[in-house]
């Protein structure tokens, strides 16, 4: 028998953690197409130990996220439904779970230290370039963007130009961050001698630029849409 999931959008989500009087959505920003937690736990093997009961409940709930453990003491977690390939209500009531084991595990959680990073190739052909980056970073094609099949190294995605634009960078960095996370990462660029090229897609993305022009895009789920 087929299990069925109830999908919800990145609206939802935050609705949901904003009227949650319990805290056990606090810890969670929507990062991209998952929610997204970092928990900081006081030696590495406690970290060790805490991500371990995570995967004993994900398989007991058969709904897996995805654990990153580091030094000294740190356990980032990513939830998305794999079967539908966005958030449904499983992530939700799994995100709960997970607050509470971090909870009795005594971990901090350091919700806006979460973070994805994108490279995106402004391009008039993306068919004709796509194969080249396939092969040299050894990623996977998914309806055109480009994925590290061991989910470590960033995603790629390809632009599309209508005119050749040959003295502007043609690569810049997304940086998705939490939306409460956004001003402050956009400041300290700005403080670190950047530029803001635009700001007329905020909240969604704002265009920032080092002093020699090289741009990044610093990114939030809000106001996003296709």
């Amino acid at each position: 028998m087929s299990r069925e999931y109830v999908q919800i959008d990145e609206e939802q989500f935050a609705a949901m953690a904003a009227a949650d009087a319990t805290g056990d959505l606090d810890p969670w920003r929507v990062i991209v197409a998952g929610v997204h937690a970092m928990f900081r736990l006081p030696t590495f093997t406690a970290a060790a130990t805490f991500a371990a009961s995570v995967a004993s409940l994900a398989d007991e709930r058969d709904h897996h996220p995805t654990l990153d453990v580091r030094h000294p003491g740190r356990v980032h977690i990513s939830l998305t439904t794999h079967a539908t390939g966005g958030l449904t209500l499983d992530d939700v009531e799994v995100a709960r779970a997970i607050t509470r084991l971090a909870v009795a595990a005594g971990a901090e959680s350091e919700p806006t230290r979460s973070q994805a990073v994108e490279f995106a190739i402004d391009t008039l052909d993306a068919d004709r370039i796509r194969p080249f980056w396939k092969a040299v970073l050894g990623y996977v094609d998914r309806q055109g963007s480009l994925h590290d099949p061991l989910g470590v190294g960033p995603s790629m995605w390809f632009q599309d130009l209508d005119v050749a634009r040959p003295q502007r960078n043609r690569i810049h960095l997304d940086v998705i961050v939490p939306h409460d996370e956004a001003r402050a990462r956009i400041d300290a660029a700005l403080a670190a001698g950047g530029t803001m090229v635009t700001d007329r897609f905020a909240r969604s993305w704002w265009v920032l630029a080092d002093a020699d022009g090289n741009e990044a895009c610093v990114c939030t789920w809000q106001d996003r849409h296709d």
